[in-house]
């Protein structure tokens, strides 16, 4: 299985990461290690996290307020958003629908 995580979902990860660093040193890099792990668990069981619309599915980050929205396939895991909890809800749709 491979992952593929689309440039928007990078964009919003490498955004929250700096963020984070910029509240506190190594505040970002533990943002990123809550990410990785996200990510991981995704790909170890990929069909059994919590379907929440459609067939994508959520992981919801350790210490964080996000989650890792996915889309999983046969051979392919597609990483949609690392989405904050907070702020608008479905807007990660509004990005794979257009």
């Amino acid at each position: 299985m491979f992952i593929v995580v689309r440039p928007e979902a990078e964009q919003e990860l490498l955004d929250a990461q700096a963020w984070y660093e910029s509240k506190a040193l190594g505040l970002g890099f533990e943002f990123a290690r809550a990410a990785d792990a996200a990510v991981a668990s995704a790909f170890r069981n990929p069909f059994g996290h919590l379907r929440i619309e459609e067939e994508f599915r959520r992981v919801l980050f350790r210490k964080f307020p996000y989650s890792l929205i996915y889309l999983p396939n046969l051979d392919e895991l597609l990483v949609v958003s690392f989405f904050h909890q907070h702020r608008e809800p479905g807007a990660w749709l509004k990005r794979v629908s257009s």
